[in-house]
Order: structure tokens, then sequence, then C-alpha cells
């Protein structure tokens, strides 16, 4: 079994408290349906934010999921890199598994697909 490093990313419309919590939650059980993985297989989350997404903390949202109570969380914000996506929420969640780096799908949602279309595509 290996640590493997799992990827996502969403955007929203808006610095909306809701908008934040609710495209956490989508994006972290995209990761975990199409990866086939449970809480327990989790050593930990990061959660990033764009710098204009400050209304909450979206780790927040996934410690009130049933299960992830007990899996260590991490917020922090992006490098504000000049012409770089707004409002996107990224998740790096490690995860302990028997899939090779091969068979691991990335998940990038809404405006985040532009980020990795090669990854979206999927």
């Amino acid at each position: 079994m290996s640590t493997r490093g799992i990827r996502g990313a969403i955007t929203v419309d808006a610095n909306d408290e809701k908008q934040i919590l609710d495209a956490s939650i989508v994006l972290l059980n995209e990761i975990v349906a199409v990866n086939r993985i449970q809480p327990e297989d989790i050593a930990c989350v990061w959660v990033t934010v764009t710098q204009d997404l400050d209304a909450t903390f979206p780790a927040r949202a996934i410690r009130q999921m049933a299960g992830w109570e007990l899996v260590p969380l991490m917020c922090s914000v992006e490098i504000p890199v000049k012409g770089s996506l707004a409002r996107c929420i990224r998740l790096m969640v490690l995860v302990n598994t028997d899939m090779s780096q091969a068979e691991i799908r990335h998940v990038y949602l809404g405006g985040a697909q532009a980020l990795r279309p090669d990854l979206s595509a999927k």
C-alpha cells in the first residue's frame, strides 16, 4: 500500500460562505466517488483557496461530513499569482491505497477545468 495524492479544484461564483462550503463538499464527494475511497483511507486533506475567498474555512464543511470528523484537515491561501484563476478552491487528498498513480482520478469541476484540461477529460 502506498500514500498517493489526489488533486481537485472547483470554482465558485462569489465569496459567499454557503457557496464555499457547498462547493467543498461537491468536490470532495466527487474525488471520493471516482476513486472509490473512504474516510478511513485518508491520511489528510489540504484545502487551499485563492485570496478572494475569505468568507469561511472550506474545511468546516468537510469536518461536518459523517465519517470525516477524525481526518486531519488544513486550510491555507494560494500564492496570489497575477492572472491566476479567481474564486478557486483546491483539495489535495492524501490517501493510503493500492491504486497506482496512473489509476488515480484527479477532479476539476466548473471553471477549474481550465487548470488541467488534460485531467478534466478523463
